[in-house]
Parts: C-alpha cells; structure tokens; sequence
C-alpha cells in the first residue's frame, strides 16, 4: 500500500519584532508613492486607510483617494502595489480603494499641513 505523506508549509507567525521591521519599511515605501496634483506623499494625505500584514507576508491596503473623480485613480493602486513589493520579502500587494469615509484634509498630517501651508 503506498501511503503518501501530505506535507504541508505552514509558514511561522510573526513576531512583533518582525512586524514592526515590516511596518517601518511599509511606511518608509508609501511615502515614496505621491498625488500627482498635491506635493505631498500618500501616506502623509492621510489616503492611507488601512494595511493588513499577513504572516505569509502578503499585504492588503485599503486607501482612497483625495476625491472620488481623481484622474490617477486607476493608476495609484499599481503605484502603491510596485511600491510595496520592493519590500524584501513581501510575497503579495493586493490595493483596494475604498471611498468610505471619504477623505477630507482633517486626515492629513501635520507634516503634510505645513507643506501645503494650512496652518
């Protein structure tokens, strides 16, 4: 009787140090991925909405748009996705976006805020 032995992968979860390395370089790329109409990264707009980091290291980014009609919108998830990819390691990037909440400036950050002049 051949009995075939399953081997499964299972991949180990990740540690907190691990994660916050994988965060810290998530953060360092998004900031490299800009509005092309405002001077001023993604992740400081704020269109950053939600990052979920599996431990198979697969990422899922849910962000938005500064509006609805943004004439990159079908191009600044590929942007985000190539983006995030150049991570070592980093297996998959799925982006969606999502308009729900819709943005507004209150999302920006203060860095953001003082390059656009808004204080």
């Amino acid at each position: 009787m051949d009995d075939v032995a399953k081997i499964e992968t299972q991949t180990a979860p990740l540690s907190q140090e691990e994660l916050d390395v994988i965060t810290d370089q998530l953060i360092e790329k998004l900031k490299t991925v800009y509005d092309p109409e405002i001077p001023v990264d993604i992740y400081e707009l704020g269109l950053i909405y939600k990052v979920d980091v599996s431990d198979d290291r697969d990422v899922v980014i849910d962000m938005t748009l500064t509006a609805p009609g943004c004439p990159v919108a079908g191009d600044m998830p590929g942007w985000v996705e190539q983006a995030v990819l150049e991570i070592p390691g980093i297996r998959s990037c799925k982006v969606e976006l999502v308009f729900d909440p819709p943005w507004d400036p209150s999302r920006m950050s203060d860095e953001a805020k003082l390059q656009l002049n808004m204080f």
